[in-house]
């Protein structure tokens, strides 16, 4: 069977389309932010392979789907399903897909990180949001979520450096000074993040950072 001009047209979009899901993921979702958090908290603990990246990438991709369930609802209602339906063409739903995702990544941008890229693309001063470009939006976006997961990452290594610092003068004060701290300090480290239900309370953390 012979495949018409068209199909193979769409085929090949559809084929360019999945290579650039990724940067779509990095990009306009709150995937970033998520995993940066995940990395810090790894970091602090002082487990550098545990849990693995593996891990990570997976507990972070679900977490990105539970937060963005409602633009993700609100895309297939308002641009996939009619797409499905032919009641649009692809330009018009790919319009209206954008419309959440911009609303989306306005309440997260900080003003002074739009305005910084406003200048830099030598825009004027938009007095809408309508009038912001996306290739404007997502840059400024994606510096904005580094600074809130960078943030939430100094809280997060805040109570482990306390326990560092106090187990490093203890060992120094006892004169076992090739007694490597971190020995001592991890399993107090992963006490406290077990007696006060780390995961729950980190997770809790960035789930309602994005609101």
């Amino acid at each position: 069977m012979s495949i018409s001009t068209g199909s193979a047209v769409q085929i090949l979009l559809l084929a360019g389309g999945l290579t650039l899901v990724p940067a779509v993921l990095f990009t306009v979702t709150s995937f970033t932010r998520i995993l940066v958090v995940l990395g810090f908290v790894r970091t602090a603990i002082g487990t550098t392979t545990s849990p693995p990246n593996q891990v990570l990438v997976g507990i972070a991709l679900f977490l990105t789907l539970f937060v963005m369930a409602p633009t993700i609802n609100a895309v297939r209602k308002d641009a996939v399903e009619p797409l499905a339906a032919h009641k649009l063409s692809a330009g018009a739903a790919l319009e209206r897909a954008e419309l959440p995702l911009r609303e989306f990544m306005f309440k997260q941008t900080q003003p002074a990180d739009l305005e910084l890229f406003v200048n830099l693309a030598h825009e004027k001063t938009p007095q809408r949001r309508a009038e912001v470009p996306t290739d404007v939006l997502i840059p400024a976006f994606i510096v904005s979520e580094l600074k809130t997961a960078f943030e939430i990452g100094l809280l997060i290594f805040l109570p482990f450096l306390i326990i560092e610092l106090v187990v490093s003068s203890t060992l120094m004060s006892m004169g076992m000074i090739m007694l490597p701290p971190t020995f001592i300090s991890l399993p107090f480290k992963l006490l406290l993040f077990v007696l006060i239900d780390g995961w729950d309370l980190v997770i809790k953390a960035l789930v309602q950072s994005f609101h």
